[in-house]
């Protein structure tokens, strides 16, 4: 989906983010943003990981 915008594209939605939300708001909305999707990803490595622990106590009780 996001290749299809190019480098043109994502200059337009850039030029657009800055008008409308001016010069002062652009760094606090990509600070948010960035934090925001640092806290999703740990989420879910911490699923990904609990999931492959459960597995492996599974496991180890059907072998016994």
């Amino acid at each position: 989906m996001l290749s299809s915008i190019g480098i043109p594209g994502l200059i337009l939605i850039l030029l657009i983010a800055l008008i409308i939300f001016g010069p002062k708001k652009l760094p606090e909305i990509g600070k948010a943003t960035g934090q925001t999707l640092r806290e999703f990803k740990s989420s879910a490595n911490e699923l990904v990981k609990d999931d492959e622990e459960e597995e492996k106590d599974v496991s180890k009780k059907e072998n016994i």
